[in-house]
């Protein structure tokens, strides 16, 4: 379904449009101005002539987009005039400086979440409830069947699989924004101070969230370890990309895990070839989208990413809610460039496990 027309947001060839800021968000290809909701690929792409986001994420957003890009770093819940609209930035909860962006103009509240998870996460500000008129929601885990565990017991089954393998290298792969730095702070949480060795593409992120003083285990790359050094007992975060790799070789008989939302499915892990799946995730789950939507109070809802036919529909015969799908770029692509999670769809197996109507 496509946005009405005369609307505060317009969906064009370039991405979500405000004409009474003359600025997209998120935008799919360069242009003049973009407000931008955080630094995954999916959402932050390099070309266009200005950018405004959250200052926490700045150093990420340089590093991936150029350091000389023009931005105007922006703080959580300070309203801005651009062109003849009122902005807001507001913490997403989903990895560091990750935010909703909200629009005010011609009498209307219009509120893009981009991607957003509303359980407790060391490494990054909680997400904040946001009213608006209209609201455009992901779904990326848009069914019953996703209920996340907290974070700090997964950590702990983490922490008990690595420790229960001390003649072994432990290679954890997880996304290298966000859930790699995620689990640096929620095993620091839970009193570890060992040295976790790093792949380099997580490398490169931790210091922007090094300068954020955020609590994170100790860390280094890999890479300057001697390669005679034996890695048995041995901790090593690195991205999916690196499983099955040549850089794999360096590790004798190691034991594989994936971290990743995913992972709440039965035969996911089996499908991805680990030897064990965690289920830990930088989305919302079923509950956190739908208190998310009861809290917008908003009138009118737009579903997009993941199941997001599945979720309207659901708000509309369940919850009561004016809500419907929206198509998106990026539905149904598979890339490990954004976070991973919210453009490689896994399938759902298992009985009675499919897109809800009584949930």
């Amino acid at each position: 379904m496509a946005l009405p027309p005369g609307g505060l947001i317009q969906l064009t060839p370039q991405g979500l449009y405000c004409p009474a800021a003359g600025a997209w968000v998120d935008p799919w290809r360069p242009v003049a101005k973009a407000l931008i909701t955080h630094a995954h690929a999916d959402h932050a792409r390099a070309g266009s002539g200005a950018y405004w986001a959250v200052g926490a994420g700045e150093a990420v957003l340089r590093q991936r987009l150029g350091a000389d890009i023009a931005l105007t770093p922006v703080r959580y819940g300070d309203e801005l005039k651009i062109g003849e609209a009122v902005v807001s930035f507001h913490s997403a909860g989903h990895v560091l400086g990750s935010a909703q962006v909200r629009l005010t103009a011609g009498g209307e509240t219009w509120l893009i979440s981009g991607d957003y998870k509303r359980d407790p996460d060391p490494s990054c500000a909680p997400f904040e409830p946001v009213s608006a008129d209209v609201l455009i929601t992901e779904a990326t885990f848009g069914l019953p069947v996703y209920r996340w565990r907290p974070g700090r017991e997964v950590a702990a089954d983490i922490l008990n699989w690595w420790k229960g393998a001390p003649e072994k290298p432990s290679l954890l792969f997880a996304y290298a924004f966000g859930k790699a730095q995620r689990l640096l702070a929620e095993l620091a949480a839970l009193g570890v101070e060992e040295e976790v060795l790093l792949h380099g593409a997580v490398q490169t992120l931790m210091p922007a969230y090094r300068q954020q003083n955020i609590a994170m285990l100790p860390s280094r790359p890999v890479s300057e370890l001697p390669r005679s050094e034996t890695l048995a007992g041995r901790l090593v975060i690195a991205p999916p990309s690196a499983h099955r790799s040549a850089w794999m070789k360096r590790f004798k008989d190691p034991q594989t895990a994936f971290v990743s939302g995913w992972m709440a499915v039965r035969g996911a892990r089996r499908r991805r070839g680990f030897d064990r799946g965690f289920s830990l995730s930088d989305h919302a789950d079923w509950d956190g989208l739908l208190n998310t939507v009861k809290q917008s109070g908003a009138r009118q809802v737009y579903v997009t990413h993941g199941n997001s036919d599945g979720l309207a529909r659901y708000l509309r015969e369940v919850e009561g809610i004016n809500a419907a799908p929206l198509g998106h770029v990026f539905e149904g692509e598979r890339s490990e460039e954004g976070d991973g999670e919210s453009l490689a769809r896994e399938p759902v197996d298992g009985p009675g496990v499919q897109a809800p109507r009584n949930p």
